[in-house]
């Protein structure tokens, strides 16, 4: 049997990527602070006959991280690993405080660390694994009041080809997916829900809005054997905003 674990799995983009992944066949860990987010996932994926797991975890604690990746494993051999969880404080620049800095950083960089580490060292001893981390639009060009964020997306992006040059010798593959602006509940940190659709869909070529199905294919597609030879890459899933 196999396994996966995804991180932020109480979110839309989690509940969907965790949903795909399951029907792929894998065994899902579901990894998201306590909450009904986690609750309706897990009865997703429990309406859907899937095999999976629910682990409340607040992902600044690292050392509970690594043991709930351990922990996963009662599900099958880790095969896969989605870093996709993260937050989002919309904050001046001028009015961001370390404390807060720290905690985006501790969520959004450092626990993709963690996890992507102690995901390694289960899939070197099988010399297979895949690893996805969650990028985003906003690290290419910038987002006002979201420095604290953009950064942390910028460094996953930047950590997937450091462990793709690192782990690429052991079998494990290392990928990042960037999503443009989907309808998540990220969307309640701008003032104007309507002007910002109209901005979004303004920039796109495709004029409408994504789904988190939509990304959760992309996942599949990377995780899987038809991209065996892809790896340090990132792949941009933003309706044609950002082409490169």
């Amino acid at each position: 049997m196999k396994s996966a674990v995804v991180t932020g799995a109480g979110g839309s983009l989690g509940r969907a990527i965790a949903l795909r992944l399951a029907q792929d066949g894998y065994g899902v860990a579901l990894l998201d602070l306590p909450g009904d987010g986690l609750d309706e996932s897990a009865a997703e994926l429990k309406a859907a006959g899937a095999r999976y797991g629910v682990f409340p975890i607040d992902l600044r604690d690292a050392a509970a991280l690594v043991r709930t990746l351990a922990e996963a494993e009662s599900l099958g051999a880790l095969d896969v690993l989605v870093n996709n969880a993260a937050i989002y404080p919309a904050t001046p620049l001028l009015d961001i405080s370390l404390d807060e800095y720290d905690d985006v950083v501790a969520v959004n960089q450092r626990a993709y660390f963690v996890a992507a580490q102690a995901a390694a060292r289960s899939m070197r001893a099988r010399r297979a694994g895949s690893i996805v981390n969650v990028a985003s639009i906003t690290w290419h060009g910038g987002w006002e009041k979201l420095a604290s964020y953009v950064s942390t997306k910028g460094a996953a992006v930047a950590l997937t080809r450091a462990l793709a040059r690192e782990l690429g010798p052991d079998g494990i593959r290392v990928n990042a997916v960037s999503p443009g602006a989907f309808p998540t509940k990220a969307e309640t940190i701008h003032e104007n829900p309507e002007a910002y659709n109209a901005f979004v869909l303004d920039h796109q070529s495709i004029k409408r809005r994504g789904t988190p199905a939509e990304i959760a294919s992309v996942v599949s597609f990377l995780v899987g054997p038809d991209a065996s030879f892809v790896t340090g890459q990132t792949l941009n899933v933003n309706g044609g905003w950002v082409m490169e």
